[in-house]
């Protein structure tokens, strides 16, 4: 794991998969519209326990540790970071609702995940309904004049190619000269029109020949029937498609040891609101404990992106960069 070096949540939507199996009981901490972890007992995510972490508990501002219960905004679904159990459920799960509780349980308190459209969620935070949000939101510059981040993954595009890797593609580089799938509209058309080909024209080797599909699933099948070497979508779609697809037998991701977190990669955050920096404190000691004794990296694994994690639970990471 390693904190990266531009990216969206709408591109990762627009990259989203279309009929992916959801991963439905992969986690004993799932939430719905006004569900919680209960914080009476250590909670299991991802196979572990957790307990309270004293440390991070007593940063909590007291307000929050006296109510015992936190709400968070969430905008499903978004598959692998928050997705419905099964159609037409409320239940959620995700790698984001895996993470709010186990912050929760190392806090001692209860985490309220509810649905909010991803564009109402900063003037929901502002209006009192949320203490949070945890929606594979980009800690941009921009949102930190209203809200404060803490850091807990970072993301950008993937390779994905055919189980086996059969053109052994290491590297973006490699796939100069091939046919290369991608959804329309997405930014990963954008990084290959405008950085890679330029890349690719420097290294003295042929464009990357880029076939635009109007879904994420179609890029899919043109790989499978041979029609492209790979596809081109965030690391964590990809992660996922290919641990979930036909029991991870169908397609593989590229693991570059130059960019762990995907070409182009930024950091995602939970948000809170700017003058609630104590808060943030507690959700960072909390976080850290979870990288430090493994149940974070477990929690990533359940959802074949240990790809985005990062070695260190930052505040505004983004700002340094």
């Amino acid at each position: 794991m390693t904190t990266p070096t531009t990216f969206t949540r709408a591109a990762l939507a627009a990259a989203a998969l279309s009929g992916a199996v959801l991963l439905a009981g992969c986690s004993t901490a799932t939430a719905s519209g006004d569900d919680s972890a209960s914080a009476a007992d250590a909670v299991e995510v991802a196979g572990i326990e957790i307990s309270v972490d004293d440390a991070a508990a007593e940063l909590l501002p007291a307000d929050l540790a006296e109510a015992g219960v936190v709400k968070v905004a969430t905008d499903a679904p978004y598959a692998p970071f928050e997705m419905f159990v099964e159609e037409g459920s409320e239940e959620l799960t995700g790698v984001d609702v895996d993470l709010g509780h186990a912050i929760g349980a190392k806090l001692g308190i209860d985490v309220e995940f509810e649905q909010q459209a991803f564009d109402g969620i900063i003037p929901a935070l502002q209006a009192g309904k949320f203490d949070a949000t945890i929606t594979a939101m980009t800690s941009s510059v921009e949102r930190m004049e209203v809200l404060t981040f803490v850091d807990y993954s970072a993301s950008g595009t993937g390779i994905l190619t055919k189980a086996g890797n059969p053109e052994g593609i290491e590297s973006y580089l490699d796939l100069c000269g091939q046919e290369v799938a991608v959804q329309a509209a997405t930014s990963q058309v954008d990084l290959v029109k405008d950085v890679w080909q330029g890349e690719c024209e420097a290294e003295g080797l042929d464009p990357i020949a880029l076939s635009e599909f109007p879904s994420d699933a179609d890029a899919q099948l043109a790989i499978t029937s041979g029609k492209v070497v790979a596809s081109l979508l965030t690391k964590p779609s990809a992660g996922y498609v290919a641990k979930t697809t036909n029991d991870g037998e169908t397609f593989e991701v590229v693991e570059d040891s130059e960019a762990p977190n995907g070409y182009d990669a930024t950091l995602n955050g939970i948000g809170v609101l700017k003058q609630n920096e104590d808060f943030a404190k507690a959700i960072q000691a909390a976080l850290q404990s979870l990288m430090d004794d493994g149940t974070y990296e477990a929690i990533l694994d359940q959802y074949g992106v240990t790809g985005i994690g990062i070695d260190e639970a930052t505040i505004n990471g983004a700002a340094e960069q």
